[in-house]
């Protein structure tokens, strides 16, 4: 037996090594292999770096990843979430500029990793630093016509600003800035604190505890001055078939002043417009009208308001009965009989419209072109020769329409 198989092993040997090979030749058939980009850009992640140190300038987010995998392994990576890693080590690495690679780590197997753009890239690492800065208060713009800002107040007076060192230095003022243009109210609310350098430019990648701060800044009406409502006086009543649909004024706020403050505080709150004229009106009206004040008392700044009416005509309904229906597109030699040869027709519109619409003013007609002689049940269409007005309703909406052709007289009758 030892014999044999010594005499037979080269043979033995070959045919184990061509079954194998046939064996990967048919799996490989089964599933080959792809080589291609990974779908989705693989964000890296930072291991390993000191806690008093922090990365300063530009560095890439994330890299472009090709693998050469089975088709299976393939549909298994781009079912999952995240299957790849990419990671950059920076253990052991002190302040300075330091060349990394990316590492890629693939969760499936049996998948390898063709290339990775970017391979590597330089880290700058900076010692981590703090320092504490006073808050300033920048106001912008003036309160409205007759408001005064009291004494603004600031809660914390201080926040700790911390970075790379190099940013930090750079700080040279903390500030929150409050726009107070036409506010008629105080102010109290949480705002951003900004950070700005010696040149007054925005500072960005620094973090700041707290980053906002209380601010309250109390705005008072000064002594004559009074805020009261325009009431527009309306005069007379729009056209016939017309109705009012809007008013409004603008500024419906006005400010007053006099130099007597008890006559401004005599006011009920209220302050009438001249009267705005309606008699006959069918149309929208945009017009300025004065104030009538008491004397002694005069508006702040523009003495009049604009006043703004919308006049819209009143919509209605009107049915118009027995209307015959006419019959275009008959062909030559043809006749057509309609039944019903009238119908009824509901229309809605303005009033002052459907009251001048005349019978003549409306055609009901069937198109019959090309038809041959027949029997046909067709939708009539209403033609109106007055604008803005709508039908609503064909009664019926259908009509028999009968084609034969046309009688030709005999000679003689």
């Amino acid at each position: 037996m030892i014999g044999w198989f010594r005499k037979n092993f080269s043979s033995l040997l070959w045919a184990l090594l061509l079954s194998v090979a046939v064996w990967i030749a048919a799996v490989t058939a089964a599933d080959p292999d792809d080589q291609r980009v990974y779908p989705k850009p693989v964000p890296i992640e930072i291991v390993g770096q000191g806690s008093g140190l922090v990365i300063v300038g530009e560095m890439p987010k994330a890299v472009e990843v090709t693998l050469r995998a089975p088709r299976s392994v393939w549909d298994r990576l781009e079912g999952q979430e995240q299957p790849i890693r990419a990671v950059v080590d920076l253990s052991g690495l002190g302040a300075g500029e330091h060349p990394v690679r990316v590492q890629v780590q693939v969760s499936e197997n049996p998948a390898r990793v063709v290339s990775v753009l970017p391979t590597d890239f330089t880290v700058t690492l900076e010692p981590l630093t703090s320092r504490v800065f006073p808050v300033g208060l920048t106001l912008n713009g003036q309160p409205a016509t007759g408001y005064r800002a009291g004494n603004p107040t600031l809660e914390p007076l201080e926040v700790l600003v911390s970075g790379a060192e190099s940013l930090v230095e750079q700080v040279a003022r903390a500030r929150v800035i409050v726009n107070l243009t036409g506010t008629r109210e105080g102010i109290n609310q949480s705002l951003d604190v900004q950070l700005y350098n010696s040149k007054n430019q925005a500072l960005k990648g620094l973090s700041l505890n707290p980053s906002t701060v209380l601010v309250d800044i109390p705005v008072a009406q000064q002594g004559g001055y009074r805020d009261v409502i325009v009431k527009v006086i309306p005069h007379g009543q729009v056209a016939n078939g017309y109705l009012l649909t809007n008013l409004s004024v603008f500024p419906p706020i006005v400010t007053v002043y006099s130099t007597d403050p008890t006559l401004v505080n005599s006011l009920p709150g209220v302050v009438e417009t001249e009267p705005l004229e309606l008699d006959g009106a069918s149309e929208d009206i945009s017009t300025r009208l004065t104030l009538s004040l008491p004397a002694g008392i005069s508006v702040v700044g523009e003495q009049s308001v604009q006043v703004n009416v919308g006049v819209s005509p009143i919509q209605s309904n009107l049915t118009f009965s027995n209307i015959k229906v006419e019959v275009v597109g008959l062909g030559d030699g043809l006749s057509a009989q309609i039944s019903p040869a009238k119908v009824d027709i509901i229309l809605s519109g303005p009033a002052p419209l459907l009251e001048s619409l005349l019978q003549q003013d409306i055609h009901v007609i069937v198109d019959v072109t090309e038809l041959a002689p027949g029997i046909y049940q067709l939708k009539p269409r209403v033609e109106i020769l007055v604008a803005d007005i709508v039908v609503e309703t064909i009664l019926p909406n259908t009509v028999e329409v009968t084609i034969t052709p046309a009688v030709t007289p005999t000679p003689g009758q």
